[in-house]
């Protein structure tokens, strides 16, 4: 079982080095590790987590065991400006659930389900009617996982992996 609560600005380094070791994971096996790195350098740095952290549109919630983070989650407020997804995602206000990542070796622990119980709560109490997400066509896993707590796929948008443009599924969740 994990503690999950809001992160703070000084856990910036830390989430930045659980997001280095997790993104990939999430990447299909075609991403080189040239791209993944300019993904994570460009969005994931200790700098960027300390914008994340600083921004009132964003909630950074970090899992913990024995008081080290071993996951995190960022919720963003609103529908980005993507066609795609503002047609995929019909229920307003909406939530974003940009980034989940626990570390792999805790996968099947129970991190991601209290993970996932947190961002629910938060979600809800930010008022929005929707939470929605981005993920890789070919992340089978994250598909059932977020299938299993309730998310749909809506639609589908492109996600940019350094040079590379993947193809995500857009899934949402009422609240």
């Amino acid at each position: 079982m994990a503690k999950v609560g809001p992160a703070e600005p000084t856990d910036a380094r830390e989430l930045a080095e659980v997001a280095a070791r997790t993104f990939p994971l999430a990447c299909p096996p075609s991403s080189t590790r040239q791209n993944i790195a300019a993904f994570v350098d460009a969005n994931l740095s200790p700098a960027r987590f300390t914008e994340y952290l600083a921004d009132p549109d964003r909630v950074v919630l970090a899992a913990r065991q024995d008081e080290v983070i071993v996951g995190y989650a960022m919720l963003i407020r609103g529908v980005i400006d993507d066609a795609d997804v503002a047609g995929a995602v019909g229920l307003r206000p909406a939530v974003e659930l940009s980034k989940m990542y626990v570390l792999g070796d805790r996968h099947g622990a129970g991190v991601s389900a209290d993970l996932m119980r947190a961002v629910i709560t938060h979600a809800r109490g930010l008022a929005a009617r929707a939470m929605w997400l981005g993920v890789n066509q070919q992340n089978r896993r994250a598909q059932r996982f977020y299938a299993k707590h309730g998310f749909t796929v809506s639609g589908t948008r492109t996600f940019r992996v350094g040079e590379v443009i993947e193809n995500d599924y857009v899934m949402v969740r009422p609240l």
